[in-house]
């Protein structure tokens, strides 16, 4: 299997992207509340193969260096050697990439057809090219075409039904692919809770990025970090619960204070969240899960 070449100018997207939004991907912001069906589940392996949260994901949002293969970090932000042995890395590139699958998914709802179809084809391009290394190593399939095929889709004026359907699928291989995540002997609630704190401080990041302008985009990439760290925590929350009391509060605090800022995938008129309080929350679900 060879690593898929980057798919921004075969699917035209690179004309749509705004240079002054280098880090997110979108389009101005619609009206309707969010009104999608589709379920979400956490990005997480089910057995014991996660680490606690490390320091080689980077927490800037979609910031981060672009690496080369498994050697550096790749546009998202994620240390890609460190992804081949730490699991908590490994399932934030994935939770990185279920974020945009969420935000596609919802944005579609909303009418937003261009930030649709550049969330579900960003992550192929700032994810999964640098990442791919890494999956055939641990027997993962390509599935970039998965994503490239939805961002046609949308593009296409497929349904509401048919995205849903297509974003489901795109998690439910996700959900897959964790399952081969490295092992380092870590809890399942170890797993969670690492990157559900990775996901919290990308909204964080995202929401102060998002209000320094008018572009929906930031607001949509923090949008789905936020619900990928709902959906992370969730889904372990009564284990994180017993495992790791501290982390388990500090997490609900950061969810309560990101769901005041992203309250539906409608960018809101005036974004006037405490940025401190979303900052320091999501510093306490650092130091939390990092104990």
């Amino acid at each position: 299997m060879t690593t898929r070449q980057r798919q921004w100018t075969s699917l035209g997207l690179g004309t749509l992207a705004s240079a002054a939004v280098l880090g997110a991907c979108g389009a101005p912001s619609g009206e309707a509340d969010n009104a999608s069906t589709a379920e979400t589940a956490p990005v997480i392996a089910e057995t014991p193969v996660a680490a606690q949260n490390s320091p080689a994901i980077g927490g800037e949002g979609e910031a981060g260096g672009e690496g080369e293969g498994e050697g550096g970090e790749g546009e998202g932000g994620v240390s890609i050697s460190a992804a081949n042995a730490d699991p908590v890395v490994y399932n934030s590139a994935l939770a990185i990439t279920e974020a945009h699958i969420i935000a596609a998914r919802d944005a579609y709802a909303l009418g937003q057809t261009d930030a649709a179809g550049e969330m579900f084809a960003h992550p192929v391009s700032e994810v999964l090219f640098d990442m791919q290394p890494i999956f055939e190593a641990r027997g993962v399939e390509d599935f970039s075409d998965l994503l490239t095929d939805a961002s046609a889709a949308v593009f296409a004026g497929v349904s509401e039904e048919e995205i849903n359907t297509r974003a489901d699928e795109i998690v439910a291989v996700l959900r897959a692919a964790a399952m081969k995540a490295p092992n380092d002997g870590s809890t399942p609630a170890q797993i969670a809770a690492g990157v559900a704190a990775d996901q919290i401080e990308r909204a964080a990041d995202m929401y102060r990025v998002a209000a320094e302008s008018d572009a929906y985009e930031p607001y949509l990439d923090g949008y789905g970090f936020y619900k990928a760290a709902v959906a992370a925590f969730e889904g372990s929350a009564s284990e994180i619960d017993t495992d790791n009391e501290p982390a388990a509060i500090a997490i609900r605090a950061a969810l309560s204070e990101l769901q005041a800022a992203y309250p539906t995938a409608t960018r809101p008129e005036t974004l006037d969240a405490d940025q401190s309080a979303l900052t320091a929350a999501a510093s306490e679900v650092v130091l939390a899960t990092n104990d």
